[in-house]
């Protein structure tokens, strides 16, 4: 189940929240304070925050800045009675992924907490590459093939996403290491050579059909069958 964080020390506005919430199949935790609030968020346990602008203590700006500055990802809608074009932006700016004055509509509540699930999902799945039963987590730094850890150092792993957004195209020596290595040029070494084959015999077990493919004289190409 979805779980929303509402950090809220006004009790109605807390309960209009968490019963709009609930009615609309999320779980919903409800602290009143910002220093509990915080504390709650760094666990990353929740899919969306909703957080007052004015707390008790620790403020929602300082809250939101807190939580980003951990490198908490966890998208924050903004709820405040100041309607004030400077009090938004300082909310956005401090961390806030949307801003929404009191009073509020709870259906609009509830629609934008869905509109940053959709795009924290959208985000997600940018950085979660797939090609056949081969899997790359561009965040974590993790690639799988069914479902079994690979174990690629660095340039490996930038190698292979660079095959795996482009499929069945031919990626020639001069692309390979303007994208991996940053150079401009070919240097002429056998870079590539070196990491193609590391990458291969991590990729490939014996006996199996082969996914990266050397085309002599044009380039590499990357082909789940």
């Amino acid at each position: 189940m979805t779980r929303i964080l509402t950090i809220e020390d006004d009790a109605p506005t807390a309960a209009e929240i968490s019963r709009e919430l609930a009615d609309n199949g999320f779980e919903v935790d409800w602290v009143t304070d910002g220093a509990e609030g915080l504390r709650r968020g760094l666990t990353g346990g929740y899919d969306a925050i909703t957080l007052d602008r004015l707390l008790p203590g620790l403020d929602g700006l300082s809250v939101a800045a807190a939580l980003k500055g951990q490198g908490v990802d966890t998208p924050i809608l903004m709820i405040s009675a100041i309607d004030e074009v400077d009090e938004r932006v300082r909310g956005l700016r401090a961390g806030g992924d949307d801003y929404l004055t009191k009073p509020f509509s709870p259906a609009e509540m509830v629609a934008r907490i869905e509109v940053l699930l959709r795009r924290r999902r959208a985000d997600a799945e940018k950085l979660m590459l797939r090609l056949g039963d081969l899997e790359l987590d561009l965040v974590a730094q993790v690639a799988r093939r069914r479902g079994n850890d690979l174990r690629l150092v660095p340039k490996e792993l930038k190698l292979l996403e660079l095959f795996v957004r482009n499929p069945g195209q031919v990626l020639t020596r001069t692309m390979i290491f303007e994208r991996v290595w940053g150079y401009n040029f070919d240097p002429g070494t056998n870079l590539i050579e070196v990491h193609v084959r590391g990458l291969r015999n991590k990729l490939e077990l014996p006996g199996e059909p082969p996914l990266l493919h050397t085309l002599r004289g044009k380039g590499y190409m990357l082909r789940a069958e």
